[in-house]
C-alpha cells in the first residue's frame, strides 16, 4: 500500500512527508534534487529501494519545500531553511534521533544538520552526493559554469522528457517504460523554472567548512562510474569528517536505486544495525586507491 502523505509547517510553508516502516531506529531519507513522494510509487526500482530501507528501520520520507506535493516558493530558500524543514518534518513524526540519509543534492543538508544538531542525528549517510557543486581553488573536480549552463538550457529546452537521464541512469537508457516514468517523476516534482531555480540554489551550497566539526557516525558510498558528480567529491568528505566509513562502487548509475541499490541498502543497513540480512555479493576489488585508508571498500 502506498503510505499516506500528511503535512507538516516549517516557517509558513507546508512540508509533504510519509513515513512508512516499523524499525526500532528512524531514517530520514533527503532525495537529491526535486522529488515526488506520490510519483516515488509508481517506479518499481525506486520503491524497492525504499520498501528495502524500511524492513530494518521507520523510514522518514519528504518533499523539500518547492518540490512535489510540499508549497512552491517565491524566492530561493537557503541550505539552513531547508535544513529547518528537516527538523520540522522529524518532530512532526515524533523522532527525537535519527540517522539522515541523503543522495546527491540531499547529501550537503544532511551534513550541515548533522553538525548543527548532533543530539538529533544518530547517523549520517551520503550517497552518490558533494560538499560542493562548483568548481573553485582547491575543489577542481566540480562542476563548471560551462557544464551548468548547459543543463540549465537542457532544462528550458527539454523539460517534460527524460532530463538528465544520460548521466543519472544510463543503464537505463534504451529503457522506455523507465524514461516514461524518470519523466513523470521530473514533471510531477517541479516546473521547469522551479527546476532551473533549485539546480542555482544547489550550486551555491558549499558545507566544505562544516565536515572537520561532524561527530557523529558517518557512511559515504559513490560510484567510481558515477557520470552527474565526481567521485573526487566524496573521496574530499571522507578525508574531512572524523572517523568516515567510505565505500567506492562499482556500478554505472547516478540514482542509489538502480544498479547499486542493493549494495547500498545493504550498506546502510549493516552500517545502522550492524548487520544485513540480504546476501550481497560485494565484489571487492584487491586494490584500493593510495590516499585512502583501511575503511574502504570498494565493491
Amino acid at each position: 500500500m502506498t503510505p499516506e502523505t500528511r503535512y507538516t509547517t516549517s516557517g509558513g510553508v507546508s512540508i509533504a512527508y510519509q513515513v512508512l516502516g516499523e524499525g526500532a531506529l528512524d531514517l530520514l531519507v533527503v532525495p537529491g534534487w526535486v522529488s515526488n513522494l506520490e510519483a516515488t510509487w509508481e517506479d518499481p526500482d525506486l520503491e524497492h529501494f525504499y520498501r528495502r530501507l524500511a524492513e530494518f528501520s521507520r523510514l522518514i520520507l519528504f518533499d523539500k519545500r518547492g518540490t512535489g506535493l510540499s508549497d512552491r516558493v517565491a524566492e530561493l530558500p537557503s541550505l539552513e531553511v531547508r535544513m529547518d524543514d528537516v527538523r520540522a518534518v522529524l518532530d512532526a513524526v515524533g523522532s527525537k534521533r535519527s540517522a539522515l540519509c541523503g543522495w546527491s543534492e540531499g547529501g550537503p543538508m544532511c551534513a550541515l544538520f548533522a553538525a548543527t544538531y548532533p543530539r538529533r542525528t544518530s547517523a549520517l549517510i551520503m550517497v552518490g552526493s558533494y560538499p560542493r557543486m562548483m568548481a573553485t581553488p582547491g575543489y577542481e573536480f566540480g562542476r563548471t559554469q560551462e557544464q551548468l549552463d548547459a543543463f540549465l538550457a537542457e532544462i528550458e529546452r527539454d523539460w517534460g522528457g527524460p532530463v538528465g537521464i544520460e548521466a543519472r541512469a544510463p543503464s537505463r537508457l534504451d529503457d522506455e517504460g523507465f524514461r516514461q516514468r524518470w519523466a513523470r517523476y521530473l514533471r510531477m516534482s517541479a516546473s521547469p523554472t522551479a527546476a532551473a531555480t533549485l539546480l542555482r540554489m544547489n550550486c551555491q551550497v558549499d558545507v566544505r567548512d562544516v565536515l572537520p566539526s561532524i561527530r557523529v557516525p558517518t557512511l559515504i558510498l559513490h560510484s567510481v562510474n558515477d557520470r552527474a558528480l565526481p567521485v573526487q567529491a566524496s573521496r574530499y568528505m571522507a578525508e574531512r569528517i572524523p572517523g568516515a566509513k567510505y565505500i567506492e562502487l562499482q556500478g554505472i548509475d547516478h540514482l542509489p536505486y538502480l544498479s547499486d541499490s542493493e549494495i547500498i541498502t545493504g550498506a546502510i543497513e549493516e552500517f545502522l544495525t550492524g548487520m544485513r540480512h540480504h546476501d550481497v555479493d560485494d565484489r571487492v576489488l584487491a586494490t584500493v586507491p593510495r590516499w585512502a585508508d583501511e575503511n574502504v571498500l570498494v565493491g
